[in-house]
């Protein structure tokens, strides 16, 4: 009895990684960006790390997890924590980097994620069932967004004036704006760069356009 006890509280290797996702997604970042903070390569904790090649299971090194619980200000008594938590709070959305946000076939017709290249971000809580992340991947729309902040974008959250939006023409370009007019012909965007002129975007050449509902600030 004493044995079967013991194997029962045996860590799994799903829990390690989920801690990990939770520990990330407290910090407010995506697993490559808890990586980055922590001073890794920025694919240490991606999900193509945690199968091989040969599809055995990749453990975390105990060095990579003490330098990411440094590096999201974490004890080790939190982490364990975080192995334990069961209470389904967490929910994962596809996360990917804004540089490929742009790509043919990220996104299908309706704004939703599609194809390959996606991996997952990890939030307190649920969001709606077609949120996805997008993390910057410059210092572009920087001081508004910086190179590692983590954006939920929600297609199915109503829009209004003055939302902080993320708009795909039907081109493929990815514009993070804010908006100032919306009509039945054409967009008023402006630049996160106040010093920027406004832009106007007909309608017709518009894919999708999504609300920025939480950034990882």
């Amino acid at each position: 009895m004493v044995r079967q006890a013991k194997a029962q509280r045996m860590l799994t290797h799903g829990q390690i990684w989920a801690a990990l996702d939770r520990l990330a997604a407290h910090a407010g970042l995506s697993p490559s960006g808890l990586a980055k903070r922590a001073g890794l390569d920025p694919t240490t904790f991606n999900k193509s790390k945690r199968i091989t090649a040969d599809g055995r299971e990749r453990w975390p090194s105990t060095e990579s997890i003490a330098k990411a619980l440094a590096a999201a200000g974490s004890s080790m008594d939190s982490f364990a924590r975080l192995v334990d938590d069961d209470s389904g709070d967490s929910h994962s959305v596809p996360l990917l980097g804004l540089a490929q946000a742009g790509t043919s076939g990220a996104f299908d017709e309706s704004g939703f994620p599609s194809g390959k290249g996606w991996t997952e971000f990890m939030l307190p809580a649920a969001e709606d069932s077609h949120s996805f992340a997008l993390e910057i991947s410059s210092d572009a729309l920087a001081p508004v967004y910086r190179e590692g902040d983590v954006i939920l974008v929600s297609p199915g959250a109503p829009i209004r004036k003055g939302d902080r939006v993320v708009v795909k023409s039907k081109a493929g370009e990815v514009t993070i704006a804010t908006l100032k007019r919306r009509t039945a012909k054409a967009l008023e965007l402006q630049s996160l760069d106040a010093s920027a002129a406004e832009r106007t975007t007909a309608s017709s050449e518009v894919g999708w356009i999504a609300r920025i509902v939480w950034a990882s600030q």
